[in-house]
């Protein structure tokens, strides 16, 4: 996922398993209440909701919640347009990761057969 740059002046993400609302506000420099928000307008913001319905974020939301403060912030996108950016660029991923899978499955038939081969030419 990008990590925008100009979020460089924000602290560095500690090493934690999960993370508070409050700690995440500190971390993205955004209010608990936006966060709040954005879990609404962006579908791929979902914090884990415990006891109380006590939200505790993961290293992977505090990243996407950078990359939505960059991009509504710092590049000027609405909301809308922020929200369609963020399915851009999880279409690509997809699309890289099928492409992929398909490559693989056509490099191992592509052994497969060469084996085979191989086996014949050892057998004559």
């Amino acid at each position: 996922m990008l990590e925008p740059t100009n979020n460089d002046e924000l602290p560095v993400i500690p090493g934690k398993r999960y993370f508070t609302i409050g700690e995440v506000s500190e971390l993205c420099a955004v209010k608990p209440h936006v966060l709040r928000y954005w879990e609404q307008e962006f579908e791929q913001l979902k914090p884990v909701k415990r006891r109380g319905n006590r939200r505790y974020y993961q290293r992977q939301d505090v990243l996407t919640i950078r990359q939505i403060r960059s991009l509504l912030y710092d590049q000027g996108f609405t909301i809308g347009g922020a929200r369609q950016n963020m399915q851009v660029d999880a279409t690509a991923t997809e699309s890289k990761a099928s492409s992929d899978a398909e490559f693989n499955n056509m490099i191992s038939s592509i052994i497969t057969e060469l084996e085979d081969i191989l086996v014949l030419l050892k057998t004559k």
